[in-house]
């Protein structure tokens, strides 16, 4: 078992640092789900976002260099992937997340100069009850066609802003919106 948090990744022999910072992190799940972005806008989102090197890293590299950022990301969980309804959108929610993650690490993350990002997940996993937890509950049950108890249908009609995920338009959708008189 390893006791220390990764710093590096190792591809096809090579040991390549990465940026394991949390807020760079973010960042990169942040452009992986930007409308606008195609596969290999989204390959480039880890690249760079994770690698320091990336510019003397071979071609050849790459796609075993991508797989292996997005392990690190999952902080290498084992566990197969399986289909989950999205319940989180780290760009949107983070104003709710921080809070409770102050709470968990007992200062502001925002402050800090450097937070590993397995920490930050770690203290992510521990938010407890919170508001946040509150919307991803209700995403849950909505996503998963449950009934909402009147008093979760009461919180949903008043948070609604906070519940529903925003849409992400492409450039084209805004112009169109634009043309239709909407934008």
């Amino acid at each position: 078992m390893n006791w220390t948090l990764p710093n590096s990744v190792e591809v096809h022999g090579v040991t390549y640092s990465i940026r394991t910072d949390y807020r760079c992190v973010l960042d990169i799940l942040t452009d992986l789900s930007d409308p606008e972005a195609d596969g290999q806008g989204r390959a480039l989102a880890v690249l760079i976002g994770l690698y320091p090197d990336f510019d003397d890293m071979p071609l050849g590299h790459y796609e075993d260099a991508i797989q292996a950022g997005l392990n690190f990301i999952n902080c290498d969980s084992s566990d197969a992937p399986h289909k989950a309804p999205r319940l989180v959108d780290w760009e949107q929610d983070y104003s709710l997340i921080i809070a409770p993650i102050n709470r968990v690490i007992g200062g502001e993350v925002r402050a800090v100069e450097y937070m590993h990002w397995y920490t930050f997940l770690a203290a992510y996993q521990e938010i407890g009850d919170c508001t946040f937890a509150q919307v991803v509950r209700i995403r849950d049950h909505l996503a998963r066609g449950k009934q909402l108890d009147k008093s979760d249908r009461e919180w949903y009609r008043k948070n609604r802003h906070l519940v529903d995920f925003k849409r992400k338009y492409t450039s084209a959708d805004g112009e169109l919106m634009k043309e239709w008189g909407g934008g």
